[in-house]
């Protein structure tokens, strides 16, 4: 069944799925948001420089100001929000890198832990593989055995 007949098909599916690929259309989407923050800027200063400079007979010197200042307001929300959410793709594409990371992470983790929790239960299994330090000692002193444990450390058996 091809990708484009299943109803169900995305094509950001394939995006989602790797971290690399997320960070990619992360930049570009932030990077065309910057261009329009460039231009929604551009916009503000020409609006603030056209309000400020209407003036209607009777004003006095502050009042096309005053009129200008919730529109001049408004712009600058939507320049604030937009800095906003280029922040927050940034950071969702460090995020999503950092999970995979973890998952990783906790796979390596995890494996450690059972090693450990079998080393705990089996303490004669790690001195069954011969060090070859131990090797060493073993053929000088062909007699004597290694301590297995902590505990047979004072007793070593001829």
């Amino acid at each position: 069944m091809n990708s484009n007949d299943d109803p169900n098909y995305s094509p950001l599916r394939d995006v989602a799925q790797s971290p690399e690929a997320t960070a990619r259309y992360l930049a570009d989407v932030q990077r065309v948001l910057l261009d329009i923050g460039k231009n929604l800027e551009t916009l503000a200063i020409e609006t603030q420089v056209h309000l400020r400079d209407t003036h209607v007979e009777g004003d006095r010197w502050y009042h096309a100001r005053l009129r200008a200042m919730p529109v001049e307001r408004a712009l600058g929300n939507v320049l604030k929000n937009l800095k906003g959410l280029t922040d927050g793709l940034e950071k969702s594409a460090y995020k999503r890198r950092a999970h995979d990371e973890a998952v990783v992470n906790t796979v390596r983790e995890r494996k450690e832990k059972e090693l450990e929790k079998q080393r705990k239960k089996n303490p004669q299994l790690l001195q069954a593989a011969p060090n070859p330090s131990q090797q060493g000692a073993q053929s000088q002193n062909s007699g004597y055995s290694v301590p297995t444990s902590i505990y047979d450390l004072g007793r070593e058996s001829a």
